[in-house]
C-alpha cells in the first residue's frame, strides 16, 4: 500500500491541529528528526520526532507519553537507536497514515504490542526489519506477547504488513504470520465477573445514601465552601494569590501560626467552621473524622469522594466505561418523550472505545439525575477557582459546562493542578474503596457461599485466588456494565427484591430502547451489544434452573425431560446462550414459573395464567413449567383475588377472569405439592 503524503492527517481529535499546522502531517518521509510530533494550544513545540519520548498530553487530553527506549530515560527496556526508529516509523504510521487511530487508549495499545516485538529484536542484537531471517526468534515471540492481546498482536502485525511498501520495510510476513498463529499460547479468557446481586444492591444503597446526604445538606455545604473561599481572599488578597501553589502557608485562615501579620485573619479551628455551618456529623459520617481535629483538606477529600461515589452511582445505571462516565459534562441528561414509556432519560457524552464519538448517548434510569445534579453542584464550587487559575485556563463552554469529574483545585485542596483540557483518569473501585473506608463497609463486601454460587453460575470460570468466600469482592468499574444489564433480565435467577426495586426502570426502558430499536437516537453500541448479550445470558442461566428440581411440569417428570432435553445435555451457558439467540430454546418467566414455547405465545401468562395452568377449564400449557419458590407468593395471589372477588358479581366478566386465575394457581399447588 503507497499512500502520498497529502493524504496522511493525525487521527487523534485535536480541535486546535487543523490541515495547516505543523503537527497535523509529517513533511517528508521517513520524517526528519525535528518534525514537531506534539503542539499544545499555543502552538509551542512538545515533541519532535526523534525524541527518546513523545508527550502528546494534550492531543490525547489525558497525561499521554510514549517511550520509545532510546533515551536517557530508558535503563530496564532500552532499544537500540535502529529499532527505536523503526518503531517511530510504525507509530507514526499508526497515528498519521491510512485509517490513523482515533482514541490514545488504542494508541497506547498498539504502541504496547508492536513495542514488545521490537524489543525482543532488540535485546538479541537484531534489526526488527530483519526478524523474518531468524525463525528461531519468532518462536520467542509468545514470550513476550501478552496471552490476552495474542490475537491482536497478530492483527496489529499483520495491519503493518500490508502497509509495508509505506513503511519501507517488514517485521513479520504472512508466512511468519501463519507460523506465530501456530504456536499461539492456550489461553482461558475470563468473563468480566457478575457482581453477585446481595453485594451489588449493597454497594448501590450505598452510593445513593452518599448522594442523598450530600444533597440534604448542599445549601450549607456551598455556604461553607464560599466561607472558606472569602477567607481565603481575605489573607492572600485575592483568590488567585491564594490558589498559588507556592504561596505562605502562615497566612492559611484556620491554622495558628506564630508569624504575626496585620493582613491575616485567624478564623479558629476549620473544625469549628464545621460546626458552625452544620457539616461536622457528615464529615464523621463519611470521613470518619475526628471531631476535635479536622483539616480543612478534609473538606476537599469529602467533595472527591461524593464526586467518585457518583460517577459510580451513574455508571451502574447507564452501563458507562470508567472513561466516557468520567467525560460526562454538566449538561449531559437529556429526556425523550416517549408516547408509551414517558419521558426516558438519555445521557449524552463521548465515548472513546475504537472510534471517537462526541454525541455517543446511552439510556439511563431516572435516578440519574440526583447523581448529576450533586456532581454539577460540586463542579460549578470548583471552577469558581479554575477560571481564574491560569494553569488551569478553562475555555467559555468549560466555565458554561464543566466536566461532572473535578479535582481538588480550592486553595485548601491537595492535588497537582492542570490544564482542564488534560482529563484525570478516576480511580479504581479498590482504590476508592483504600481511600474512602467509609464509604462501604467491609463485612457487606465479603462473599458468602451464596454470592459465589450465583456469581459462577454466571461466570463459571472466576479466579480463585480472586474470588472466594469470606474475601472482599474485588469491585471493578467494568463489572457495572455486566452485572446491570444481566440484573434487568434475571428477575426469575435472582429474587431479591430489593435488586429488582434498583432496576426497574433499567428493566422497562432499557431492553426497550437498546434490544427493539425504539429511538432514533444514536444510542451507544457497545451498550447494545451487551444488554442484548445479558438478556440471552440471562435466559441461559434460567434455562439451567428449568432442568432442575426447582421447576416441575403438570403432566410428569417425563414430559419435563422432553422439554428441556437439550438443555439436559448441555452446562455451558455459552452455548444455551447461543441457542437461545437463534430461537432454538427459549424461557420466559412468568408468575407460576416459566414457559419453554419457543417463538410468540398468543396467552403471555403476565395479565393472566389461567391458560398456562389450566384454570379455564382446559388442561394446562404442554409448555408450562411451575416454579416450587414461587409458592408463597401464588398463596398471596389466591388471597388477593378471593377478597376481590367477593365484592364482585359472579356473573360478571371481571368475576369469571379471576376465577380462571384462581383454579389455575390452585392446579399449580396442587402439582408441586404432589410432585
Amino acid at each position: 500500500m503507497k499512500m502520498e503524503l497529502h493524504e496522511m492527517g493525525l487521527g487523534l481529535r485535536a480541535d486546535w491541529i487543523i490541515s495547516s499546522s505543523s503537527a497535523f502531517r509529517p513533511s517528508s518521509w521517513p520524517p526528519a528528526k525535528d518534525w514537531p510530533v506534539s503542539i499544545d494550544r499555543d502552538g509551542s513545540v512538545l515533541s519532535r520526532w526523534g525524541d527518546p519520548v513523545w508527550d502528546l498530553t494534550p492531543i490525547a487530553g489525558t497525561a499521554f507519553k510514549l517511550n520509545f527506549g532510546d533515551g536517557s530515560e530508558s535503563k530496564s527496556d532500552s532499544l537500540d537507536p535502529e529499532n527505536a526508529n523503526l518503531l517511530r516509523l510504525v507509530i507514526t504510521w499508526r497515528m498519521w497514515g491510512y485509517r490513523a487511530i482515533k482514541a490514545a487508549g488504542s494508541l497506547q495499545t498498539a504502541f504496547t504490542m508492536i513495542r514488545s516485538v521490537i524489543a525482543l529484536c532488540s535485546r538479541n542484537s537484531i534489526l526488527a526489519c530483519d526478524m523474518m531471517r531468524f525463525p528461531k526468534l519468532i518462536d520467542q515471540l509468545p514470550e513476550v506477547i501478552a496471552p490476552s492481546r495474542y490475537h491482536r498482536t497478530i492483527a496489529e502485525l499483520n495491519r503493518l504488513y500490508d502497509a509495508r511498501v509505506t513503511l519501507g520495510f517488514t517485521i513479520i510476513d504472512q508466512d511468519g504470520l501463519k507460523r506465530l498463529a501456530s504456536i499461539r499460547p492456550d489461553h482461558n479468557t475470563i468473563q468480566t465477573p457478575y457482581i453477585p446481586p446481595r453485594i451489588w444492591v449493597y454497594q448501590v444503597n450505598r452510593l445513593s445514601q452518599c448522594i442523598d446526604d450530600f444533597l440534604a445538606n448542599l445549601v450549607q455545604i456551598e455556604d461553607c465552601f464560599r466561607f472558606c473561599l472569602d477567607a481565603y481572599i481575605c489573607n492572600y488578597g485575592s483568590l488567585p494569590a491564594a490558589l498559588e501553589r507556592h504561596k505562605a502557608t502562615y497566612k492559611a485562615p484556620f491554622t495558628k501560626s506564630s508569624e504575626k501579620n496585620s493582613s491575616r485573619v485567624y478564623r479558629g479551628s476549620f473544625a469549628e467552621t464545621l460546626e458552625r455551618f452544620g457539616l461536622m456529623s457528615l464529615l464523621v459520617k463519611w470521613l470518619g473524622a475526628k471531631r476535635d481535629k479536622v483539616p480543612i483538606k478534609l473538606f476537599s477529600s469529602y467533595l472527591s469522594m461524593v464526586t467518585i461515589a457518583g460517577l459510580a452511582y451513574i455508571a451502574n445505571f447507564t452501563l458507562q466505561r470508567r472513561e466516557e462516565v468520567a467525560s460526562l459534562r454538566a449538561s449531559c441528561l437529556e429526556w425523550e418523550n416517549d408516547e408509551k414509556l414517558g419521558r426516558v432519560p438519555i445521557i449524552c457524552g463521548e465515548t472513546t472505545k475504537t472510534y471517537s464519538d462526541s454525541d455517543a448517548r446511552w439510556v439511563a434510569s431516572p435516578s440519574v439525575e440526583k447523581a448529576i445534579i450533586a456532581i454539577t453542584a460540586i463542579s460549578r464550587m470548583r471552577m469558581i477557582c479554575d477560571r481564574v487559575n491560569p494553569l488551569v485556563a478553562p475555555t467559555a463552554n468549560d466555565i458554561d459546562d464543566p466536566y461532572l469529574f473535578s479535582v481538588p483545585s480550592e486553595p485548601w485542596g491537595a492535588g497537582k493542578v492542570t490544564p482542564y483540557y488534560i482529563r484525570h483518569e478516576a480511580d479504581s473501585l479498590v482504590e476508592v474503596i483504600r481511600h474512602y473506608p467509609c464509604l462501604f463497609e467491609p463485612s457487606q463486601l465479603r462473599v458468602t457461599h451464596d454470592d459465589l454460587k450465583i456469581a459462577k453460575q454466571l461466570t463459571p470460570n472466576l479466579p480463585i485466588d480472586r474470588f472466594a468466600v469470606g474475601r472482599s469482592w474485588p469491585l471493578a468499574w467494568h463489572q457495572y456494565r455486566r452485572t446491570s444489564a444481566v440484573n434487568m433480565f434475571a428477575s426469575g435467577l435472582i429474587s431479591d427484591s430489593s435488586m429488582q426495586q434498583q432496576m426497574k426502570h433499567c428493566s422497562r426502558l432499557m431492553p426497550l430502547y437498546y434490544g427493539r430499536g425504539y429511538t432514533r437516537l444514536h444510542l451507544n453500541e457497545t451498550v447494545e451489544a451487551a444488554v442484548v448479550t445479558a438478556m440471552y445470558e440471562a435466559m441461559a442461566a434460567q434455562l439451567r434452573n428449568a432442568a432442575s428440581n426447582r421447576f416441575v411440569s403438570p403432566y410428569s417428570a417425563d414430559h419435563k425431560r422432553t422439554i428441556v432435553v437439550s438443555v439436559l445435555n448441555t452446562k455451558d451457558v455459552k452455548t444455551l446462550a447461543a441457542w437461545a439467540k437463534s430461537g432454538k430454546v427459549s424461557f420466559r418467566e412468568h408468575r407460576l414459573g416459566g414457559c419453554m414455547k419457543a417463538g410468540m405465545c398468543e396467552y403471555g401468562g403476565v395479565e393472566s395464567i389461567a391458560r398456562c395452568a389450566g384454570g379455564d377449564s382446559g388442561k394446562p400449557c404442554p409448555d408450562v413449567l411451575f416454579d416450587r419458590t414461587k409458592e408463597s407468593q401464588v398463596q398471596a395471589d389466591i388471597k388477593r383475588i378471593t377478597e376481590e372477588m367477593s365484592m364482585l358479581p359472579e356473573d360478571s366478566p371481571r368475576y369469571q377472569a379471576l376465577l380462571s386465575d384462581r383454579l389455575g394457581m390452585e392446579n399449580y399447588l396442587n402439582v408441586i405439592h404432589t410432585s
